[in-house]
């Protein structure tokens, strides 16, 4: 199947889910729908996110608790797990958790990290991971769901940060020739450094990565977490 097809299904999924009172289901039937065929699946590369792993601070960090978000088919988490992390990988769909749980189980195995594979909502996040994690990891899920849902969650995302801990994010910037038929839906730059508004920023980047088509720019923002927001009730 070529990949126009494939984003032809995708795009009719998240049509179908947005008319229903579930609109991200569409992850669910998406995951599903593959059968195990990584290649239908448009944004999963087999490896870890590029702008994730090059992130200059990844390997000097104590390892301590991950929370990856919207984890797919796990490879972000797995490099954590290899540098020592004890992470917890979350996703919406069921057969994506079980998916990246069956993919990288030998390779666990030889980690001096660990994996917790999980199905959850990062718009109705467990009580216990508030303030939970050391370092929680966000790549590409925001643009890819709809509004109110994308704002609940980027508000979440602080939330579960520890004091003293990082939130990452990764994902597409909007620029004037941005095509806005999504998912996924570029966003304001505004936007994302709103996401730690309450948070230090530590950096926000923008990429153009030789593998995207023209005009996809891609950023890459990092906030340290102080006490007022690690202690909100």
């Amino acid at each position: 199947m070529e990949l126009d097809e494939v984003r032809e299904r995708l795009l009719q999924f998240s049509d179908e889910a947005a008319q229903t009172d579930d609109p991200l289901s569409w992850f669910e039937e998406l995951y599903s729908w593959a059968e195990g065929n990584s290649e239908w699946i448009p944004w999963d590369k087999g490896e870890p996110n590029l702008l994730f792993a090059s992130w200059p601070h990844l390997t000097s960090l104590e390892a301590g608790r991950a929370l990856v978000v919207g984890c797919g088919l796990g490879d972000d988490a797995v490099l954590l797990a290899g540098l020592g992390w004890k992470v917890t990988a979350f996703d919406l769909s069921p057969s994506a958790v079980k998916w990246a749980a069956e993919k990288h189980e030998e390779v666990l195995k030889l980690a001096s990290g660990t994996v917790d594979w999980q199905v959850a909502d990062i718009t109705n996040t467990p009580t216990e991971w508030k303030g939970a994690f050391d370092l929680v990891l966000e790549v590409h899920l925001l643009q890819t769901i709809p509004e109110p849902e994308r704002s609940l969650g980027s508000q979440i995302l602080p939330i579960l940060v520890a004091e003293g801990g990082h939130l990452l994010c990764v994902g597409r910037i909007r620029t004037p020739t941005s095509e806005m038929e999504g998912p996924p839906w570029p966003l304001e730059r505004q936007w994302v450094l709103d996401i730690g508004e309450e948070m230090e920023l530590s950096i926000i980047e923008e990429f153009e990565l030789p593998d995207d088509e023209p005009g996809i720019v891609r950023y890459r923002a990092v906030w340290r977490q102080g006490a007022a927001v690690s202690q909100m009730t």
